[in-house]
């Protein structure tokens, strides 16, 4: 019998074919690109990349005449070569506000037009640093500055009335909305308790596999960013939470072929995706909460409880799995609320 796959194995394939498709739709030197770019980007970043050159590409059909009839696959490096700082400006200004092939009105905020600048620069600086082109004019227009953005978290009480909630959920209901939040009242309790207690990204939570949680020494193994493979430890809250939906409902469901190894499962009896869990978690934070709490604001709120706790930034940084301890220092180290508060009344006017 053939080795399966892993979900992140399964997932790189499916991306890796995914750029290729859209790589058909550029010139032939942009595909030179990603292969330079494939030992150091991952599939996720690569693709957001192609997204972004193939705007850059219809702006310059839209609005330059002389390749407004020439198939996008035939723009060559000489017709690069006479862009000036100038269309750079006028692309940027463009990324405000355009519309899509299907007449689709896209919008950009100030981080996003800095996002897809960023990528524009990088392609260029390939080009140039291959000597393609004798001139570097993006590097002469100014990329808006990314602003940061206060990390939204769970407050210590809102975290212990979220999991109430979760629990607490099917009073209100009847019939088969009752029905089916019965029968995933464990999973969505164990996926929360899971991302709250061990800041899991939402993408390694529904990679996991039954094999991957060892109940002997309270871990779950996964595959970092970068493909390091990493045991990140889990408390008996936490453990308490998976072995009920073990129990309770994994036990009882026969997965589809393919997704037998999966440990959380769809509806579908398949492993569950991002999405569903993204949309579950917004589901029951919009009972207790006003806040915009993502999957990821779960680990956010993980982080910064586990920095109060430990003061160990270093810790933080090698559990949330940051290559760069400056990342975690920045979100998890930072004067908060709670410091600020103190300042009002540390200093005495009387």
């Amino acid at each position: 019998m053939a080795k399966q796959n892993t979900y992140r194995e399964q997932e790189k394939i499916e991306n890796t074919l995914k750029l290729r498709e859209l790589l058909k739709e550029l010139p032939p030197y942009v595909k030179d690109y990603f292969r330079a770019k494939d030992p150091t980007t991952s599939d996720k970043t690569q693709i957001s990349y192609v997204y972004d050159l193939r705007v850059f590409f219809r702006f310059l059909q839209e609005t330059n005449p002389s390749l407004k009839d020439k198939p996008m696959t035939d723009i060559t490096i000489d017709d690069l070569a006479l862009l000036q700082p100038v269309d750079f400006e006028e692309y940027q200004e463009y990324l405000n506000v355009y519309k899509s092939p299907e007449d689709k009105l896209i919008t950009n905020s100030r981080n996003g037009v800095a996002r897809k600048m960023s990528s524009l620069r990088s392609f260029f600086d390939y080009l140039f640093k291959r000597q393609l082109l004798l001139a570097n004019p993006i590097r002469l227009v100014d990329i808006p500055k990314v602003k940061e953005k206060a990390i939204t978290r769970l407050d210590t009480d809102e975290i212990a009335s979220l999991l109430d909630y979760i629990e607490e959920y099917g009073n209100g209901l009847t019939g088969l909305k009752l029905a089916h939040y019965n029968k995933h009242k464990y999973r969505d309790i164990a996926i929360v308790t899971l991302l709250l207690g061990t800041g899991l990204r939402v993408s390694e939570l529904v990679g996991l596999n039954l094999r991957d949680v060892d109940f002997k020494n309270n871990g779950v193994k996964i595959l970092r960013k970068g493909g390091n493979e990493m045991v990140v430890y889990f408390s008996s809250e936490v453990e308490k939470a998976l072995k009920d939906y073990l129990e309770l409902t994994r036990k009882a469901i026969t997965p589809v072929v393919g997704h037998e190894e999966a440990f959380f499962l769809s509806g579908q009896r398949k492993r569950i995706s991002v999405d569903a869990v993204e949309i579950m978690v917004k589901k029951y934070a919009s009972g207790i909460s006003t806040k915009h709490i993502t999957p990821h604001k779960l680990r956010s709120t993980y982080g910064t409880a586990l920095y109060k706790e430990t003061g160990d930034i270093y810790l933080v940084a090698d559990v949330l799995g940051h290559k760069d301890v400056n990342t975690t220092k920045k979100h998890y180290a930072a004067i908060g609320d709670e410091r600020r508060r103190q300042a009002a009344s540390a200093v005495r006017l009387r």
